[in-house]
């Protein structure tokens, strides 16, 4: 059981409020296997540097705890070493904060070796400055609310070997990086273009994921529930060769070191043509839930990638916030609807299935490498090879047979057309930009 606490100073307007941000510590504990019985709030001009909360907050929380019979508090800030110990001694508890939180839940998700590789590197580079002077209480600080991660035993280790084992880890995810990058060169020379899914945790991007690629990729209404990347085929009307990434969700506060550890997993997103920006429309923070996805994608340097923003879980929208944002535009709508002063927008449902269809043809377009257009060509009546290939990777409009001669009219993309074209030789099959 646990005994959730967070500090709040004076409202800035824009960031999220005091309340929501303990609610989401209440989510983050809840995933990571604790049963919340309590929680506290305080208004502070500045941090107490001894306890966060001070001496006052510090009694009042014990007290609260010790009659829930809680046997853990966990802080909604990053607490210094100083502090930690200095908390342990006051509550005789076990404490965390909200970093140790989450790397616990990376902990207990990660599956392929090179997410447990990333996890240990991030836990590992939290722990070592907090190894001085802890003393008997070190015990307490292994495995987060679990007991996955380094141990009691690493965390007992002198700093050498701690090191090290940074060092070795380091190496391995070094060597991750290497195989990804020619993965990513593979994909390059073979014109595979990619799309990628980001967005905060729980938006609904593995299931919108599944549904576009047709695959069964865990899902989960946890937080957190994908975190190793995932890449399938994404059909689309051009019948282009693309592929869509599904990778780990952002959070606010999100650990610096943490994201440096999935430094190898994130630099899926570095090489995508098209990034699909998931906000779930229905979550009454959507907008601070964008504002910490934007940050983190200035942080990557991907601000500047082409960018669709899917607006997911329309379904779940009640009256009142479509009210606010005015009538939700329907799926041919927002097919048509184009922003100059910003992202292009898609309103969906993963759990539905409404506005699928636009979401995939708004893709299409966006893709500026190798553009989708229209083309007319002249085929010979033999020529069922090339007629073939034009509905096996593009998408046939109109069939008229003149004789011994076939007019054929196909959107598909441009490398396709010059391919065709080419081999083709003909004057009369010019192209009609569409």
């Amino acid at each position: 059981m646990g005994w959730a606490s967070s500090r709040r100073a004076a409202p800035v307007p824009g960031l999220p409020d005091a309340q929501d941000t303990l609610e989401e510590l209440h989510e983050l504990s809840t995933s990571a296997g604790a049963q919340v019985v309590g929680s506290a709030l305080q208004r502070a001009p500045e941090p107490d540097p001894a306890t966060l909360v001070g001496r006052g907050k510090v009694d009042e929380i014990r007290a609260s705890a010790l009659s829930a019979g809680s046997n853990l508090i966990i802080f909604d800030h990053d607490l210094t070493p100083t502090q930690l110990r200095n908390l342990e001694q006051a509550f005789d508890l076990k404490v965390i904060d909200r970093t140790q939180l989450i790397l616990d839940i990376f902990a207990r998700r990660a599956r392929t070796r090179e997410g447990q590789l990333q996890v240990e590197l991030a836990q590992l580079n939290y722990l070592l400055p907090r190894l001085s002077g802890r003393g008997t209480l070190l015990s307490r600080l292994g495995g987060g609310i679990g007991t996955r991660g380094p141990g009691e035993q690493k965390l007992e280790s002198d700093r050498r070997r701690i090191r090290s084992r940074i060092r070795r880890l380091t190496e391995a995810i070094e060597r991750v990086r290497s195989q990804r990058a020619l993965h990513r060169a593979h994909r390059r020379a073979r014109q595979f273009l990619t799309v990628a899914l980001v967005g905060y945790t729980n938006a609904g991007k593995s299931t919108l994921f599944n549904l576009l690629t047709r695959s069964r990729v865990t899902t989960s209404a946890r937080l957190f529930a994908t975190l190793d990347p995932t890449v399938r085929a994404l059909p689309l009307p051009s019948r282009r060769p693309v592929l869509l990434s599904d990778t780990v969700g952002f959070i606010r506060k999100l650990p610096a070191h943490l994201v440096a550890s999935f430094r190898a997993t994130l630099e899926e997103l570095e090489g995508a043509s098209l990034l699909l920006q998931v906000t779930d429309a229905a979550h009454p923070q959507h907008a601070q839930q964008d504002a910490a996805v934007e940050t983190l994608l200035e942080d990557l340097e991907l601000a500047s990638t082409p960018r669709l923003h899917v607006w997911n879980k329309v379904d779940l929208m009640d009256s009142r916030e479509v009210g606010r944002r005015g009538r939700v535009p329907s799926a041919q709508e927002s097919a048509m609807r184009s922003f100059p002063s910003g992202p292009r927008e898609v309103w969906v449902s993963a759990r539905t299935g409404e506005g699928l269809e636009a979401l995939a043809r708004n893709i299409d377009e966006m893709l500026e490498a190798d553009p989708v257009v229209e083309a007319q060509f002249e085929l010979s009546s033999s020529d069922s090879e090339r007629l073939a290939l034009l509905y096996r990777l593009g998408t046939v409009l109109s069939v008229a047979y003149e004789g011994d001669r076939i007019q054929v009219r196909a959107r598909l993309a441009v490398s396709l057309r010059e391919r065709l074209l080419a081999a083709l030789a003909l004057p009369q099959s010019s192209p009609v930009s569409g």
